[in-house]
């Protein structure tokens, strides 16, 4: 007769800061030194001089209560370790099953952006429409680009939309030191943030006053499309175009002969870009309304089951391995060194 134990409900237990647990090593090194100095207490003891008198002036101290304090304070210390660790299980929504898209929103935060054709400028309006999207989008993963001269990862894709909301509220001109509006860098570090071996569930929300001069972007929209990634194209600013104002100087931006640099929205180069991609260009006036044709476009994207650590829920156990170490502590603290009776 074989006895099978399972032990598949352990399983489940598992620590979120696996890396503590390495410092339980520090235990066995104090008990090396705690083994060391009792060594060295023996040795003294015998230097003294007689052995009858030494024992009768330690005769109230009692080696026994004195090691075992020490072990309760090592427990005391292993426990607080393993507290820190924090042992946790998977909670009664841990199988929770939601469906959504990959979204990567690149952010145009060029001098131009500060632009105040749209009130109270571009970039402050992109903001609230950004804002306003990651709210339609409860159940999609989000990454976040900003981009002007260069691009730069600011957030991968992840569920946690409250550190998008703040990375987006952090969105400055002055983090990208290299200025220009260069959409093909934007558009090449979205594709790279996204999982090269999914042809599906995929989005680029590209927000831009689209004054770029890179004909590689639109050389980059076969290359989208295989990728089963649409790109969605907003476009922030008016035609006619407005002068930008030097937040360092208040003065209007002029080129080298001294005359006054207008932005102005490069529609058609957006809408090339979304049409090649079976995407959409909206046009960002009013923010409810252009949430709203991008959300509906988004739509359309066939969603997938999203596998995100965020969507579940953790019962966790650390205040077990605190309990004990108090009560631990305590007991140590009370259990007296001296002999519980003096002869």
């Amino acid at each position: 007769m074989i006895l099978v134990i399972d032990w598949h409900p352990m399983s489940d237990f598992k620590f979120q800061y696996n890396w503590i647990l390495f410092l339980l090593g520090i235990v066995p090194f104090l008990i090396l030194v705690w083994l060391s100095f009792v060594y060295w207490r023996k040795k003294q003891i015998k230097k003294i001089g007689d052995p009858t008198l030494v024992s009768q002036q330690l005769r109230s101290y009692s080696n026994g209560n004195a090691r075992f304090k020490g072990i309760l304070a090592l427990i005391a210390l292993a426990l607080i370790i393993t507290a820190a660790a924090n042992l946790q299980k998977p909670g009664k929504n841990a199988d929770l099953k939601r469906k959504g898209i990959d979204v990567m929103i690149a952010l145009d935060l060029s001098k131009s952006m500060l632009a105040a054709d749209i009130k109270p400028n571009r970039l402050e309006k992109a903001r609230q429409f950004i804002y306003k999207m990651i709210d339609a989008m409860p159940n999609d993963r989000i990454g976040f680009v900003v981009f002007a001269g260069h691009s730069y990862l600011q957030m991968p894709l992840t569920t946690d939309h409250a550190a998008a909301r703040l990375y987006v509220q952090n969105a400055d001109p002055d983090l990208i030191p290299t200025q220009g509006t260069v959409i093909s860098e934007a558009l090449k570090m979205c594709y790279n943030g996204f999982n090269s071996k999914e042809r599906r569930y995929k989005s680029i929300i590209l927000i831009t006053d689209g004054e770029d001069h890179d004909a590689e972007a639109v050389s980059l929209i076969p290359s989208l499309n295989d990728a089963g990634i649409m790109v969605n194209t907003v476009g922030i600013g008016s035609p006619d175009g407005a002068p930008i104002v030097d937040p360092l100087t208040n003065t209007y931006k002029t080129d080298l002969a001294g005359n006054q640099v207008i932005s102005k929205l490069n529609t058609a180069l957006l809408e090339q870009i979304s049409k090649g991609t079976k995407g959409k260009f909206t046009l960002l006036n009013n923010v409810p309304e252009a949430v709203s044709e991008v959300d509906a476009q988004l739509n359309t994207i066939e969603k997938a089951p999203l596998e995100d650590n965020s969507f579940r829920e953790y019962n966790h156990y650390f205040f077990y391995f605190v309990a004990a170490a108090i009560f631990v502590l305590l007991l140590e603290f009370f259990w007296p060194a001296r002999k519980w009776k003096t002869a």
